[in-house]
């Protein structure tokens, strides 16, 4: 009976919490960032706090500085990602005019058998197939920016989120107190425990993957602009960060890479072979340096449970719930553990006290 009533408390707190982020989440954008925001930050505040430093003060150096290097890249960045992206599209329809004249040319009879008769036995043009493409890429940007209603005011994105942001990063030790203090007495240690091991996988993926992404989409922006590919800056960096859903960063760059490496470069095979050499290298770095050395293999994180919380909170909650997923799908993965635990010690599977 006792644990009866522990799960229906818990079920219905987790009830009242996807209710309230259900309802609330057109308004909660800029507060969910905030919130990620300081949480990536905490570290290095309660690190400086400990040297003696107010969390007051230390909370503004950090997100001043924080700003200050973010707005740099930005500036540093924006314009030529933006001229490569004007570029792209414009060249998108001629990419693809060229890859279907490849696969319907009878001295590549290869080449037909790879990519299908879908390019070239299709009823629909080209123009077709790019008009369809970019209507569901502005299909779903539209629902992401629809389902995040505080994208409409970038500027109050842009005050509100630091706001938020300093002041939890001031009051993040005041306000895990609270809560610890809400928890029921005789399940603090249970969920102090619980909330300890969350902390740690999501701080082991979100910091370590972060990383990941910054290396592999610096790597892959230089790596495709000196290969010679066209928009090899904008591909680089757009796979770079799309890395962070496990295996589909990689994929994008190969596929994408090589679609623009043969439509710009074929016959020459070399340098086909050299944008290809640049991907694979970047696929093994992420699959056996750092990956292991960043993110490790502890995290708890399987790749097919995490890409499936980031497209389902993706759809349901839009750009909140992207940022959500990770930390839900953590703490998903935690108490579903902890669960699995509790059953295989419970008399329903080891048969204890059955008649």
């Amino acid at each position: 009976m006792h644990f009866e009533r522990n799960v229906v408390f818990w079920l219905a707190v987790l009830v009242v919490l996807i209710g309230l982020l259900w309802l609330l989440s057109p308004i909660l954008l800029p507060f969910v960032l905030g919130m990620a925001i300081a949480y990536l930050l905490d570290p290095l505040n309660r690190r400086l706090a400990r040297r003696g430093m107010s969390r007051t003060l230390a909370s503004f150096l950090i997100l001043a500085s924080f700003a200050l290097a973010f707005a740099l890249l930005l500036l540093l960045i924006t314009p030529p990602l933006l001229r490569q992206l004007s570029g792209f599209i414009a060249n998108a329809p001629a990419y693809a005019q060229r890859l279907q004249n490849l696969a319907s040319d009878e001295n590549y009879p290869w080449l037909k058998h790879l990519v299908g008769d879908n390019l070239s036995g299709a009823d629909k043009s080209v123009s077709d197939v790019m008009s369809q493409a970019m209507g569901y890429l502005t299909g779903l940007l539209a629902s992401l920016w629809s389902k995040g209603q505080a994208l409409i005011s970038i500027f109050s994105l842009m005050i509100i989120t630091p706001v938020v942001a300093f002041y939890l990063g001031c009051d993040w030790d005041r306000i895990v107190a609270s809560v610890d203090h809400l928890i029921p007495l005789h399940q603090r240690d249970t969920v102090r425990k619980l909330a300890r091991e969350i902390d740690a996988s999501i701080s082991a993926y979100v910091h370590g993957q972060s990383g990941v992404c910054l290396i592999l989409g610096s790597y892959y922006a230089v790596g495709l602009s000196l290969a010679g590919l066209s928009f090899g800056f904008l591909i680089g960096v757009v796979c770079g960060l799309i890395s962070f859903i496990p295996y589909v960063g990689s994929l994008t760059a190969l596929l994408v890479s090589l679609c623009v490496a043969v439509a710009q470069f074929f016959p020459d095979w070399s340098r086909i072979l050299i944008v290809a050499g640049v991907v694979l290298v970047g696929q093994f770095m992420e699959g056996n340096v750092l990956s292991p050395k960043l993110v490790g293999h502890s995290v708890g994180l399987h790749p097919v449970w995490l890409m499936f919380a980031l497209f389902a909170f993706g759809y349901l909650f839009g750009f909140v719930g992207l940022l959500l997923a990770v930390p839900l799908a953590a703490a998903a993965g935690v108490l579903i553990r902890f669960a699995i635990r509790r059953y295989l010690e419970s008399p329903l599977y080891t048969g204890d006290g059955a008649a």
